[in-house]
């Protein structure tokens, strides 16, 4: 299991990831509002602007204060690790 640093040393499970998106819209913001209710909001955002929503399998939103296309190239990185892991005969 690949972990990806989402900013202030807090970590997301990779393979959990569903969708990235930007906090600016519409939706997201209702998405957001609707997931702090229901308690399934993360904030991991340490008191600074959020920049970028993660949206996991679980339904969690994970606010984060890193850039969406930070956090998309961490998972890129992510899963180029794991498509080599598999290609190498020696593990």
């Amino acid at each position: 299991m690949k972990f990806i640093n989402v900013g202030f040393g807090n970590m997301v499970a990779a393979d959990r990831v569903v969708a990235l998106a930007n906090p600016d819209s519409a939706p997201i913001k209702r998405l957001i509002q609707d997931s702090k209710d229901d308690g399934r909001a993360i904030d991991v955002t340490c008191g600074r602007r959020t920049r970028a929503v993660i949206i996991t399998d679980s339904e969690h939103v994970i606010l984060s204060a890193i850039q969406t296309e930070t956090i998309a190239n961490r998972l890129d990185n992510s899963v180029e690790l794991d498509s080599e892991e598999e290609n190498d005969p020696e593990t």
